[in-house]
């Protein structure tokens, strides 16, 4: 017998159109702050920032190609990772998939690291992606944009990121002192931390580059592909800790 309520068709037609009424109202509050973030004040980007990308050094326009309009992924790969974050990567599964369809309505999509370029291609490689992805390595692009800190900056404390002031940092596993995310990186808890993920969005106008919008954390989901399918599958995320459930796109024959 199942676990979960049961009922007639009847029953259950019934429910399904109460929350049909609830989803036709999300999704209308979700046409309005798509709206609302169009809606922003752009700020000038002035200062000059660098990317090695696969074709040279590239400037913040040069990474539209063309377009005018710029979606950066903030993907947390450190320069002392040995592999990316195993969130970013199951996020950035869906990126070839639409990245064909964004750049022929005028939105280029980049992913940006903080690691030096030979290792975003290789691990690009082993993903089997193809989506472009540049370094900013010695850059203060990831600084600026509130997703990389210093030592001494996560030590202190004070950092912004998701637009709130953080904590000092405190290793999260009082026992081991590692993250099971930091384990799958090949890094300490501490450094892993020093990355975060986020999405930036940016406009060319005039040769001018503007700053549109930035989410953090939760504000990714919408952008997580395979969440938006749990979220509709019989038992959702069903998500029972310890440690994340989801592996990179070849490690679960392992």
């Amino acid at each position: 017998m199942a676990k979960h309520p049961t009922g007639t068709r009847e029953q259950w037609l019934a429910a399904r159109l109460e929350l049909l009424v609830a989803e036709k109202e999300l999704t209308r509050r979700s046409d309005e702050l798509a709206q609302r973030r169009q809606a922003l004040p752009w700020v000038r980007v002035d200062k000059t920032y660098r990317f090695e990308t696969d074709t040279g050094i590239a400037t913040l326009a040069d990474l539209f190609g063309g377009r005018s309009q710029l979606l950066i992924y903030h993907f947390m790969f450190g320069p002392d990772f040995a592999a990316g974050c195993p969130s970013c990567s199951a996020i950035a599964d869906g990126f070839d998939g639409f990245a064909v369809h964004l750049a022929h309505h005028d939105v280029a999509l980049m992913a940006v690291s903080r690691a030096p370029l030979p290792k975003l291609q290789a691990y690009r490689q082993r993903m089997g992606w193809s989506f472009p992805w540049a370094s900013s390595h010695g850059g203060d692009f990831n600084f600026d944009f509130n997703v990389a800190l210093t030592e001494q900056q996560q030590r202190e404390g004070g950092t912004e990121y998701n637009y709130r002031r953080q904590p000092v940092f405190k290793c999260r596993d009082a026992e081991t002192g590692e993250s099971p995310f930091a384990t799958m990186c090949g890094t300490d808890t501490a450094t892993f931390h020093r990355d975060l993920p986020g999405m930036s969005a940016f406009a060319l106008e005039d040769g001018v580059v503007y700053h549109t919008y930035s989410t953090y954390g939760r504000g990714l989901d919408g952008l997580w592909g395979m969440y938006q399918w749990l979220d509709r599958a019989p038992k959702g995320r069903n998500e029972q800790g310890p440690g994340p459930w989801w592996r990179r796109n070849d490690e679960y024959a392992a």
